[in-house]
């Protein structure tokens, strides 16, 4: 997630709250993995598979992580990829998460978090939806 320019994060934290048009944007513009990782974090399996089969599959594991999924977090740990791992861990509130995130300057990924996991607080998922 680090490697995006900070308008797309910026724009990325509003698809969460289901915002249509800037979906279409990264669908348009070559942020689909974007559109698909706001998709899955809304609970869509069809886009959790999008992402696998389009070589974007420490996103579909993030989307697990943020599940709880400790398979997911195995993965995401053995290939190295310890921002999505605290970033995860910031969607579920843990308080090491949002501090470290804070004091690396990141606080917008903070206020990203805060949106998934209400998101999530008024949703029923499957959480067993996919397996690492």
């Amino acid at each position: 997630m680090l490697q995006y320019p900070a308008k797309i994060i910026i724009a990325f934290g509003e698809t969460i709250n289901g915002n249509k048009k800037i979906i279409d944007w990264f669908l348009k513009n070559s942020y689909p993995e974007l559109a698909a990782l706001s998709h899955a974090i809304q609970g869509s399996d069809n886009a959790v598979e999008w992402l696998l089969k389009n070589k974007f599959p420490h996103l579909a594991a993030l989307d697990a992580a943020i599940d709880n999924n400790k398979k997911a977090y195995e993965w995401l740990n053995n290939n190295n990829y310890n921002f999505l791992i605290v970033f995860a861990d910031a969607c579920n509130a843990k308080p090491e998460a949002i501090a470290w995130l804070n004091s690396n300057d990141l606080q917008i990924f903070v206020l990203i978090a805060r949106r998934i996991k209400a998101l999530r607080d008024s949703h029923t998922f499957n959480y067993h939806k996919l397996h690492f």
